[in-house]
């Protein structure tokens, strides 16, 4: 080997020893869906456990003590989820499958100005509805440029779904 290759096998081996502390063991305090349930203890990068888990107090960081900790009010963790999840599928037998119309200009093709984002279908739930879905939960399965009726899913809560449709029409029908 010449000192060239050396040093770009040294720096690779360098490498693959940092890519290792890059992940954090943590204990989770909600069930979430594709990552796991109340009091499993998972690996994750440092990045979404410091700034997503454990920032929105979903996760806590793995040590002794922490682990001793959520053992014993595991069963209370259980009862908050339980109550979330009644209450999202409350939630769900309000507002699946309902239709919500959208009144919009289009263009001379029957396209959008823009398109319809989750915080306004949010807005529209809410002024025909009075129920607050955040927009993060809401998820519009095709983008919502055009005029038609289009699917959106609404992820209440990891193990409960609801689906709505957004009809939308133009303002000149209206009149």
């Amino acid at each position: 080997f010449s000192k060239k290759t050396t040093r770009a096998i040294a720096i690779y081996q360098k490498s693959k020893k940092f890519s290792i502390n890059l992940i954090m063991k943590v204990i989770l305090l909600e069930n979430l869906k594709k990552i796991g349930t109340i009091g499993e203890i998972i690996n994750v990068k440092r990045g979404f456990a410091r700034n997503y888990l454990i920032a929105n107090h979903k996760a806590l960081y793995a040590s002794k003590e922490n682990i001793k900790q959520v053992g014993k009010i595991k069963t209370d963790l259980d009862k908050k989820d339980l109550e979330k999840k009644k209450t999202a599928k409350q939630l769900m037998e309000k507002i699946n499958n309902k239709i919500f119309n959208v009144k919009r200009l289009v263009t001379e093709n029957k396209d959008l100005y823009g398109s319809i984002k989750p915080t306004e279908i949010s807005k529209l739930i809410f002024e025909n509805e009075k129920i607050d879905i955040k927009p993060s939960l809401i998820q519009p399965l095709k983008e919502i440029k055009s005029l038609g009726t289009f699917k959106v899913k609404l992820d209440l809560h990891s193990e409960v779904q609801a689906e709505i449709k957004i009809k939308v029409d133009t303002l000149d029908q209206a009149k």
